[in-house]
């Protein structure tokens, strides 16, 4: 499942740096999360890098983006291949 950046975004771009995927990018207001390079850093760290550093708690999984423990490790070797 990726992550998705809410509304609650203050535009702060502690997130973006240290998603291991490239996948966090400024938005028109706030910043977006691309589900498709979105791994919740399976293969790079134990949990969501961007949850960790974000101070507003703006980041929680997206329930339009299931994905098992094997598709997102996939995607991130892919990602890094």
């Amino acid at each position: 499942m990726a992550m998705l950046i809410t509304d609650d975004c203050t535009a702060c771009a502690a997130c973006e740096t240290v998603c291991p995927n490239a996948a966090i990018s400024m938005g028109d207001i706030y910043f977006h999360i691309d589900p498709g390079r979105c791994t919740e850093c399976v293969g790079a760290h134990d949990s969501p890098e961007c949850v960790a550093v974000c101070p507003a708690d703006c980041i929680h999984e997206d329930p339009a983006h299931l994905e098992t423990q094997g598709e997102l490790r996939a995607k991130y070797e892919a990602l890094h291949a």
